[in-house]
């Protein structure tokens, strides 16, 4: 690079600036992170408010677990309360900005649902605990599948065990969910989505929410095969809209592992580049699932390392354009607060 930028900092994004399209029209963002010291940045709740606030009315969001701000004492089950209890904080601070800035409405945690096959005492307790700490904020457990033989070449490489979609204990963890009233969210790679479809035939009483439409990666071994890899894609994507149980959230397709490179630019891309570079993805899952089970999302900060967030959200407008305002109100409000049944 011939600048000292460097990508997914504040100088860097800023070097797109970009008038905001449809700025009345309300968003839901129902998936991004918060944590400290990754990417060597910090992502607290300043900083989804400074990316929230960029021009674009977002009044809620969904916190997605990520492994951060975990107990370093007490039995290994019990940890991610930590994130729980952390997360709650911000929220309740986020709630009494009064509607003038974004409120964390729901946050999803992490369990170990094959706890609900091999220790049940345990599984409960952790549940449990979750919904002690957040109540009624507390919307699910995200236990993500993504596995890669090769994670060396991933810049986020999944760390799920060898075939967890399979393992009875975990799909007893998902029927588990479904009695409770959660939804479960996961994240896996593109050659992962056949065991996916297994699994949303498998549990049809639980509400599986697909993030990021099944990573199509783009590095590694699968660097130049895009192509190929959309043409089966899209197959698979298509099997799996025919699971009513299954909702699909668009976006995360930005993070580094899918290949596009943005991430080592000079500079971010403009929303016209996002568009042309990824919108007949989004196009297809509207296709497959209808609006009434997509919903929009940013995935930040990780997308954050490849395109800034009021960037991002024209691209989708301009995605978006192409539908009805009714479908419209879906992709980016309605879906996600019927799912995450926010207030």
């Amino acid at each position: 690079m011939s600048t000292a930028f460097t990508p997914g900092d504040n100088t860097w994004l800023a070097q797109v600036q970009e008038e905001i399209i449809d700025p009345s029209r309300e968003i839901v963002d129902p998936h991004h992170h918060l944590w400290r010291k990754r990417f060597d940045q910090d992502y607290l709740l300043d900083e989804l408010w400074a990316d929230t606030q960029s021009g674009h009315r977002v009044s809620k969001t969904v916190f997605m677990e990520c492994r951060a701000f975990y107990r370093r004492e007490g039995p290994a089950h019990l940890a991610p309360l930590g994130e729980t209890e952390a997360v709650l904080a911000m929220a309740k601070k986020s709630q009494e900005a009064n509607g003038e800035k974004a409120v964390i409405a729901g946050l999803v945690g992490h369990v170990d649902l094959c706890l609900a096959g091999d220790n049940t005492e345990h599984f409960e307790e952790a549940i449990n605990g979750h919904r002690a700490i957040a109540g009624e904020l507390f919307k699910g457990i995200r236990h993500a599948g993504a596995r890669d033989k090769e994670p060396e070449a991933l810049v986020i490489p999944g760390q799920a065990p060898a075939y967890l979609y399979g393992k009875e204990s975990f799909r007893k963890g998902l029927r588990r969910l479904a009695d409770l009233g959660l939804t479960y969210d996961t994240w896996h790679y593109h050659h992962q989505n056949l065991d996916f479809i297994d699994l949303a035939q498998a549990v049809p009483e639980c509400t599986l929410v697909l993030d990021h439409f099944g990573t199509p990666l783009g590095v590694g071994r699968f660097a130049g095969c895009r192509d190929e890899i959309f043409r089966e894609w899209k197959q698979e994507m298509k099997e799996l809209a025919k699971c009513p149980n299954v909702v699909a959230k668009l976006g995360g397709l930005a993070m580094p592992d899918n290949g596009f490179a943005w991430h080592l630019a000079e500079r971010p891309p403009s929303s016209d580049e996002f568009v042309a570079a990824q919108e007949h993805y989004y196009r297809h899952m509207i296709d497959c699932f209808g609006p009434e089970r997509c919903m929009f999302e940013s995935n930040f900060p990780v997308d954050r390392l490849s395109i800034s967030y009021h960037v991002l959200w024209n691209g989708l407008k301009k995605i978006a354009a192409h539908y009805s305002e009714e479908e419209q109100q879906r992709l980016f409000a309605g879906t996600a607060t019927e799912i995450y049944r926010l207030r």
